[in-house]
């Protein structure tokens, strides 16, 4: 798997990663009862407390989604979050930097400093949580460049459909890539959003759900990368019976 030889050699040697990767997002979940926030792909639980400076904004939202303070801190191996009062809604605006493809490899830093580079990109990261009840739809939320929303209520049960919608600025996008299932399946082939900004998936788990887009938007240095790259998740829990 050359992607995982590269990590090896890059996390010992040289600095080269194949975390640049797309396939890379951050999400909430629930760790001995906190939550925290979690930066890796499938059941690869990164280390998130060596990316801490990479968060510039993590806000909670009441019942009526007006803001309210969150705040991330390191505790030990992890990053958790601490309210106030308990949030319906958690988001996140995470800076992972801008990377380019280098023979095959992605090293840090844009085209102007590898002129030779197939592709450089900028990479943003967001993601938003549903932490409490929903009274009313999600809205579009200012800070999130790319957000999934669901386009109708949550389902009780794992397996029923659920539409969702991907939001580029605050409006639907055509062409966003999403799967359904970032922890057990980030492989999966993904769907494209249609023009309405929809994809359509059934429900996969009665328990812990991290749908994935990513979207690569216009640069705005066509000097240093040829894209923004936006990677955004949507995460929700379904309960489970009483024990």
């Amino acid at each position: 798997m050359p992607c995982l030889k590269s990590i090896l050699i890059a996390g010992l040697l040289t600095g080269l990663s194949c975390e640049a990767a797309s396939a890379h997002a951050v999400w909430f979940a629930q760790r001995s009862r906190q939550t925290a926030l979690i930066y890796g792909v499938g059941a690869d639980d990164l280390d998130a407390v060596k990316r801490f400076s990479f968060i510039e904004k993590m806000t909670g939202y009441d019942a009526d989604y007006q803001p309210m303070p969150a705040t991330p801190r390191i505790a030990g191996p992890i990053v958790l979050v601490d309210t106030d009062q308990q949030p319906t809604l958690l988001s996140v605006v995470f800076f992972n930097g801008v990377w380019s493809r280098v023979d095959g490899e992605f090293v840090k830093g844009g085209r102007d400093e590898h002129p030779d580079a197939t592709l450089a990109e900028k990479n943003y990261k967001y993601s938003v949580s549903i932490q409490g009840p929903l009274s009313k739809p999600i809205p579009a939320l200012a800070d999130q460049v790319l957000q999934i929303v669901p386009a109708g209520p949550i389902p009780e049960q794992h397996g029923a459909n659920l539409t969702y919608r991907v939001l580029y600025k605050g409006k639907p996008v055509a062409g966003a890539k999403v799967i359904n299932d970032l922890i057990n399946d980030p492989d999966q082939k993904p769907q494209t959003s249609s023009a309405d900004g929809t994809v359509t998936f059934p429900v996969r788990n009665q328990g812990l759900n991290v749908i994935q887009a990513v979207y690569n938007g216009p640069t705005d240095d066509a000097k240093k990368y040829d894209h923004i790259e936006s990677t955004a998740t949507l995460s929700f829990t379904l309960a489970h019976e009483p024990e």
